[in-house]
């Protein structure tokens, strides 16, 4: 759905979470875009980051559904963080979510976080979240599906001419990691669309264009399970392959230095170029 550069769009998802409700009432969970509520810019963040979980949380427990609002950014102990929630149908929140990899360095001044969300749906199965430009970094995901991860949410913020490239990785990261992914993308200041849903095998299940769009997506976790233990249509085991190596991964034994990476230099902005 569109997301206002100047944000002020809670009303409006609360709407969109009412529509979808009435269209598909036997829907369980409602997955938002990153920075839905208030828009990409830090000058929009959240005033009342409270108050605004609390709207959704009365929704949640009205319709007895998960509702996972995107995200906003928060100040806390002077810090920024691109923060989420998970609520659940008695409108509790029951995780909580500070986005590891700010998109640097056009995300300057946001914290990362450091604490995975895992989360169960009971009699159900395993969920795991993480926002947007995380899922470039395989290693995130990797911890969520050794803990058990069965369905990654996803939402994200993407207006830019990478969206092909993060498609991409989001169909490579189902089929690598066994996993549902749910791909949530805004419009306008919220990003480009093309939102997608990508089954554990890697096929495409639903794939949105650049409009607004409600897309009621059922999943087979059985699936997801078949998966793990057979393989994609029976062929590699990736999960245990990976669980039973016999090398020893250097570049995770020091958290990712070496010299050469330390040879790329600062993370800094691009500079304008002199075309003189």
């Amino acid at each position: 759905m569109p997301v206002p550069v100047t944000g002020q769009n809670i009303a409006a998802m609360a709407a969109q979470l009412e529509k979808a409700v009435a269209l598909y009432p036997g829907v369980d969970m409602v997955v938002f875009s990153e920075l839905a509520a208030h828009g990409p810019l830090h000058a929009c963040a959240a005033a009342d980051p409270r108050a605004d979980e609390a709207v959704f949380q009365a929704l949640a427990a009205k319709h007895r559904i998960w509702i996972i609002p995107g995200s906003v950014f928060v100040e806390r102990e002077g810090k920024t963080y691109n923060h989420a929630v998970v609520i659940n149908p008695a409108g509790e929140i029951v995780g909580r979510y500070d986005k590891m990899f700010p998109f640097m360095p056009f995300e300057a001044g946001v914290t990362g976080g450091s604490e995975f969300l895992v989360f169960d749906v009971p009699d159900v199965g395993r969920f795991g979240l993480s926002i947007c430009y995380d899922i470039w970094f395989p290693e995130t995901t990797r911890t969520l599906t050794s803990a058990g991860v069965e369905v990654l949410i996803h939402p994200v913020l993407t207006g830019t001419t990478d969206r092909q490239a993060e498609l991409a990785i989001v169909q490579a990261t189902a089929v690598m990691f066994s996993c549902y992914v749910f791909d949530v993308n805004g419009l306008d200041g919220g990003g480009v669309g093309r939102s997608l849903v990508v089954d554990p095998t890697g096929v495409v299940l639903h794939q949105c264009g650049q409009a607004t769009e409600i897309f009621p997506i059922n999943i087979d976790l059985g699936l997801v399970r078949q998966v793990r233990t057979e393989g994609a249509n029976g062929l590699g085991q990736v999960l245990k392959s990976f669980r039973d190596k016999n090398v020893v991964l250097s570049t995770y034994a020091d958290n990712g230095s070496s010299a050469y990476l330390d040879s790329l230099g600062p993370l800094v902005p691009m500079r304008k170029r002199n075309w003189a």
